[in-house]
């Protein structure tokens, strides 16, 4: 079983691998539409993924308490987002178009939007190893296919991530091997901050709904913030909302099929 978890915990990593490859095969910048879909697709996975694998779980989870089963998602849901933007504020990091947040540091343009796309993936290593750690307790009701199923739809949506990553590192003067390297290292936080919530079961599962639900707001935090934003400026578009709902669909689908 344990295997298994490891090998769950590197699925979503291998997802942001094989999309940061693709930078192997681009000659030019990567067409603002095309990242304009990745980004609406990867949303619409992520948004599925926090209710269906994680807000409605936790919310099951607590069906003891009746009336109020809805408070540890309330309170999860919550402190993910507000965890979410103390990071925000407290990590420099760029965005696809070049803006700067957080606090003022003598880093390179590449390092600091490697810091961004690091700073979306915490919260989806953390809801990996939720799951997993849930499903290693044998009392939440978490089975192994669906925690599988978690780790494919954040390894579906990190592939574009990937992409999106590596792509204008390559156009801002790096080497297709080290735009690809980079790329390939802002996934590893990954599968580290899963193992770490694995290796805390024994802590975690009393709480597993509200850490279900902090990890659900942590990624809709990084959707709001982020991918929405970037994925609709400039020149109105139909093609990044259309991928939205096909991503949506997919996680959706996939978790109810397999889950």
């Amino acid at each position: 079983m344990y295997i298994d978890v490891i090998k769950g915990l590197m699925i979503p990593l291998l997802g942001t691998t094989l999309g940061s490859g693709c930078v192997l095969f681009m000659k030019k910048e990567l067409n603002i539409t095309v990242q304009r879909i990745m980004l609406g697709f990867a949303s619409g996975v992520m948004i599925a993924a926090s209710v269906w694998s994680l807000l409605i779980p936790a919310m099951e989870q607590s069906e003891n308490m009746g009336s109020f089963a809805f408070v540890p998602a309330v309170v999860g849901f919550s402190l993910g987002i507000l965890f979410l933007l103390f990071l925000d504020n407290v990590i420099p990091h760029m965005h696809m178009d070049e803006t700067v947040e957080g606090p003022k540091a003598q880093l390179k343009k590449t390092t600091m939007m490697v810091l961004a796309v690091v700073l979306h993936n915490i919260p989806e290593g953390m809801a990996v190893g939720v799951v997993f750690a849930g499903m290693l307790s044998g009392q939440s009701g978490i089975s192994s296919a669906a925690a599988m199923t978690l780790a494919l739809g954040i390894a579906i949506q990190n592939f574009p991530e990937g992409a999106i990553i590596s792509m204008p590192l390559k156009a801002n003067g790096l080497g297709k091997g080290k735009s690809m390297f980079y790329g390939f290292l802002s996934g590893v936080v990954e599968p580290v901050a899963g193992l770490v919530t694995v290796i805390l079961t024994g802590i975690i599962v009393p709480v597993l709904p509200y850490l279900l639900s902090f990890a659900a707001g942590a990624m809709i935090y990084v959707v709001i913030e982020e991918l929405i934003p970037e994925m609709s400026e400039g020149e109105h578009s139909n093609k990044a909302t259309l991928a939205f709902m096909v991503g949506f669909c997919l996680m959706m689908a996939l978790d109810v099929a397999l889950g």
